[in-house]
């Protein structure tokens, strides 16, 4: 029996009941149950009586880019079918294309794709070079439609950039001439020629997602022949205790180190450092306030006591500054987009400020205001970079290497791996667990054969 804090029990006591009616053995109810709970979360809690047939093939697509295998992707089709017909029966069911619950309680691949890798199809195109100008009009209303959804910047230039390289790719005679078999040409492309990575193909399949359903009013159709990237798992790249002491030595004073400081001391991602404003400093109760992180989420995680005072003094600086830019007729700054649109004379108030704020104001590339943003992340990246340079450390060192070192670090303090998760901002405790690697301190309690001779 499955359960969740954002369902209530009767529910999953009915969904029991339905597995069991259908004859779905009790060791697989817990899997059954999990995609219904997964698809609950996709479409967001306690709205599976609204879901449209769109929803859930959506909802498929996303699994098979995540790289489940087929009868997985199957199964949690056939769960569904059973859900939609029996417990929110819907009109759409039976004319779907979800698979029969009968074919995928077999647990084994079922309407194997064949995977789409003609490369002579391919021959001479790239996604790279000039956008034909023919196009421009319609990158700019997609643009518009980004921006009305209030999608953020960064994500705004993300999916145009991706939108650019499937029209170069594809190259259509109109917008009407898209279709979704050249989506899923290019998303195999991406992996067969260009070796992406899993995430930067999924990466292009949520823009084109986007584009097709929001901007075409076009269903972009199952991933049904798409060759998908591989997904490789990595152990993350972890300073010692003595490497990250090191760097921060051969820093100078300054606002650099004091975010270096703050990314290994409080395990913060490079954006949610630069992102940081003065009113997400508690120094009262040594608290930092992570807003909007990744996945929109918020956190809270601590404020090293040895970096209290540096941070007083960070907040007077800004402060100062700030009363200079308003009596220059200044002084404003981004906000987030709800509150601009509520409280836009927020944008003046010092709490707003960014802590750690660019040397000089700049016009906003959507307003077109003069505002003071925060400094640029390529800065401290650089930072990074050549202190670990000179502090003669031969491992490739970035701003999220510290990250990395916060985590193993608290684990092998001993750390509870939940707490851990909580201060990384994981919705997963799956995702954390990669850290564990250093609980095992391979070269102590094994004995390598070569010691042995």
């Amino acid at each position: 029996m499955v359960s969740d804090k954002n369902f209530n029990s009767s529910f999953w006591e009915r969904l029991n009941s339905l597995w069991e009616r259908q004859g779905i053995k009790d060791s697989d109810r817990v899997f059954w149950s999990g995609w219904v709970m997964k698809f609950g979360k996709f479409i967001a809690p306690n709205r599976y009586h609204e879901v449209a047939k769109s929803d859930v093939d959506t909802f498929l697509q996303s699994l098979a880019l995540e790289g489940q295998d087929v009868w997985q992707v199957d199964q949690a089709s056939a769960a569904l079918h059973y859900l939609y017909r029996e417990m929110y029966p819907m009109p759409w069911i039976e004319s779907g294309s979800l698979v029969k619950p009968e074919a995928a309680a077999t647990r084994r691949p079922l309407n194997k794709p064949v995977i789409t890798t003609d490369l002579e199809a391919w021959s001479g195109r790239m996604d790279e070079g000039a956008l034909p100008e023919r196009y421009g009009r319609f990158l700019e209303e997609v643009r518009v439609v980004l921006r009305a959804r209030h999608y953020s910047y960064r994500t705004e230039q993300t999916y145009l950039d991706w939108l650019r390289r499937f029209l170069i790719f594809s190259q259509p005679l109109n917008r009407e001439a898209l279709s979704g078999e050249d989506g899923r040409a290019y998303l195999s492309f991406l992996a067969v020629r260009r070796g992406v990575a899993a995430a930067t193909q999924n990466q292009a399949f949520n823009a084109l997602l986007f584009v097709f359903k929001e901007v075409l009013g076009k269903e972009f159709g199952h991933l049904e022949g798409v060759q998908r990237a591989q997904q490789r798992r990595r152990v993350p790249v972890v300073l010692t205790q003595s490497e990250v002491k090191s760097l921060l030595e051969v820093m100078e004073s300054g606002t650099a180190k004091l975010m270096v400081e703050l990314l290994y001391g409080g395990g913060l991602r490079l954006l949610e450092c630069v992102r940081l404003r003065v009113q997400d400093i508690d120094l009262e109760r040594n608290i930092i306030t992570v807003r909007q992180g990744k996945g929109g989420k918020d956190r809270v995680t601590p404020l090293p006591h040895s970096l209290k005072q540096k941070v007083e003094e960070q907040i007077k600086k800004v402060l100062v500054e700030h009363e200079k830019d308003l009596a220059r007729g200044l002084g404003e700054t981004v906000l987030p987009d709800g509150v601009e649109k509520k409280y836009g004379a927020y944008a003046k108030e010092p709490r707003w400020q960014f802590l750690f704020p660019s040397k000089q104001v700049s016009e906003d590339p959507r307003s077109g205001q003069l505002r003071r943003h925060h400094v640029h992340e390529n800065m401290l990246q650089r930072m990074v970079k050549a202190a670990a340079a000179k502090a003669n450390i031969l491992k490739t060192v970035t701003p999220h290497t510290l990250r990395h070192s916060f985590a193993t670090h608290l684990l092998e303090g001993g750390a509870d791996i939940r707490t851990v998760q909580e201060l990384l901002g994981h919705e997963d405790v799956s995702t954390t667990m990669i850290y564990t690697h250093v609980l095992n301190k391979p070269g102590v309690t094994v004995t390598s054969p070569l010691d042995r001779l």
